[in-house]
């Protein structure tokens, strides 16, 4: 049984959300909390799996909350509550290091499918809204800084033609046909890429591909 705890500061999404929660039989809504302190809190008692958190609550919003979540030795997973066209959340939320997003008028089956993958250690994030996101806000950034490129050093050219793909918005099957190796050894070269740099996941590496200066906005 995984526990969800939702966070939200409207009252009619935390019912609808607790509704679709409680209605499967693997997964339970352990609490409710209305903002981002009430989060923090609520995840110390009540030690939930996943977080469905919201962005824009009074006092300490989603993306603070998610912050300082996140460098919890014992984080749990956090799906932000947002809407697509809210671009900068979104992308403040991966820098946070959420682990996906999560529309909040989308249908139930797809809510359902989303928190079971999160809960599963995956990153939901199409490859096209990541892309979106990278590439608006690193177009609008300041420069690259140098230590962010001199970290590129520590790859094997491999490894960067792998990480290039991926932060395109490949799959790791597509990779694999263009590169003319199994989908296995993509995976495994991916893992040496987040391991050398330090980054949690797939999405943190795309953002990492465009910041360092590896892929450029309209490769």
């Amino acid at each position: 049984m995984s526990r969800v705890l939702i966070c939200d500061d409207q009252e009619l999404v935390r019912l609808g959300l607790r509704m679709v929660v409680d209605s499967q039989p693997d997964l339970t809504v352990v609490g409710e909390a209305a903002d981002g302190d009430a989060a923090l809190s609520s995840v110390a008692a009540l030690e939930p799996d996943l977080v469905l958190m919201d962005v824009r609550m009074p006092g300490l919003d989603g993306l603070a909350a998610t912050e300082r979540l996140c460098a919890r030795p014992d984080a749990p997973r956090i799906l932000v509550v947002t809407t697509f066209d809210l671009d900068e959340y979104a992308y403040a939320a991966l820098r946070a290091g959420a682990n996906g997003f999560l529309v909040k008028d989308a249908p139930a089956e797809e809510i359902l499918v989303t928190v079971r993958a999160v809960l599963r250690g995956e990153v939901m994030v199409a490859p096209s809204l990541t892309r979106r996101l990278v590439e608006r806000f690193v177009r609008q950034g300041p420069a690259r800084a140098p230590e962010e490129r001199g970290r590129l050093a520590a790859l094997t050219d491999r490894e960067q033609e792998v990480l290039a793909l991926v932060a395109r918005g490949l799959p790791n099957g597509e990779i694999a046909d263009r590169l003319f190796v199994g989908e296995t050894t993509v995976k495994t070269h991916l893992g040496r890429v987040l391991a050398k740099l330090g980054l949690r996941d797939r999405v943190h590496a795309v953002i990492f591909a465009y910041e360092s200066g590896l892929v450029r906005a309209g490769d």
